[in-house]
């Protein structure tokens, strides 16, 4: 245990991230329910239950962690979550000169509506610098043998670097290439998110490959910011997408659960890609949350309403939509996904 002693106060702080633990306040940093406990709420929840709750936090740490990486000249592996693609990849691009294989993660959850091709030329369109690129589920073990291939035929040293946004699969994609490719029985079962120790785990699979797994890139604005959780775990897409469609008559609302509303003034079509553990309501006339913020957008035809940290609702008529969601969740439009 770690104490500090504060006048003839004893304050007890988190083994896992070193934050004071407090019992009296459940959304903010340190929270127990007992003062009894060891670990925070938080900590005990990335390491036994791999759900992540982000704190608000600038990402200054990860800049410096890529200036560092910048400096080696290694390989780079970045890892981008296919569900919730990141708009802060300006980062990567302005710190970060090394090579780069560009890799996409969880495409389990997206397969068998989304062709390989298609996916391919439409991330061509986010300008991210990259020798390869390359669609993987490390669920599934798709396209991990070729992923280790192009990792023999670009790294610079042994050491290969794995960075992306939280929750973009990088821990999950190392312990599965521990498990498929040595004989080791241990796993990265810790967290390194911003607020939890800053420092890059080395993880040695051969005489000729380390990777080392970093902190990873806080995507601000995003839903997850602002639910417990868990709500968390039930956002966080685990299994294959099953898309709800909608003929939508007007006007009519689609409600995600507490999460998010979506009233249509005109007739059309759409399908709403979400986990398949949260619910969805329609209702056949105008709703309104006063105490959700306000999103209006005008969107052109085949295009996807993104809700960041959600998912996104492909509309197939030019509409005007009005989306009410947590105060500071961004939304925006895209060229159809799917």
């Amino acid at each position: 245990m770690i104490f500090l002693h504060w006048g003839n106060t004893m304050i007890k702080k988190c083994l896992g991230c070193g934050v004071r633990l407090q019992d009296e306040k459940k959304d903010e940093i340190g929270y127990v329910v007992s003062l009894e406990k060891d670990f925070c709420e938080r900590c005990f929840r990335i390491q036994h239950y791999n759900e992540y709750k982000f704190v608000s936090k600038s990402n200054d740490e990860f800049i410096n962690i890529l200036k560092n990486v910048n400096k080696t000249g290694d390989l780079v592996l970045l890892l981008i979550d296919i569900f919730d693609f990141p708009t802060n990849l300006d980062i990567i691009n302005k710190y970060l000169s090394n090579e780069v294989i560009l890799v996409i993660t969880k495409y389990d959850l997206l397969k068998p509506y989304l062709r390989e091709e298609k996916l391919l030329d439409y991330i061509q369109n986010l300008n991210i610098r990259s020798v390869e690129t390359l669609i993987i589920s490390s669920a599934k073990n798709y396209n991990l043998d070729l992923l280790m291939e192009k990792i023999k035929q670009y790294q610079k040293s042994n050491n290969v670097y794995v960075i992306g946004n939280t929750n973009a699969g990088k821990s999950t994609l190392i312990n599965k290439i521990i498990y498929n490719y040595t004989d080791f029985q241990s796993k990265i079962t810790t967290s390194m998110l911003p607020s939890t120790t800053l420092a890059n785990i080395k993880v040695k699979i051969n005489d000729k490959l380390t990777l080392i797994d970093t902190p990873g890139l806080l995507e601000e604005k995003s839903l997850i910011e602002y639910v417990d959780s868990k709500k968390i775990k039930k956002v966080i897409p685990k299994t294959t997408i099953k898309p709800k469609t909608y003929q939508i008559k007007i006007p009519q609302t689609i409600v995600i659960e507490d999460l998010a509303e979506i009233y249509f003034k005109d007739q059309n079509n759409i399908t709403v890609y979400i986990s398949n553990e949260l619910r969805i309501n329609r209702i056949y006339n105008e709703k309104r949350n006063s105490q959700q913020q306000k999103h209006v957008l005008s969107v052109p035809a085949r295009h996807d309403i993104v809700i960041k940290g959600l998912g996104f609702i492909k509309i197939i008529n030019e509409a005007t939509v009005e989306i009410y969601t947590k105060d500071g969740v961004e939304v925006y439009i895209r060229k159809s996904l799917i």
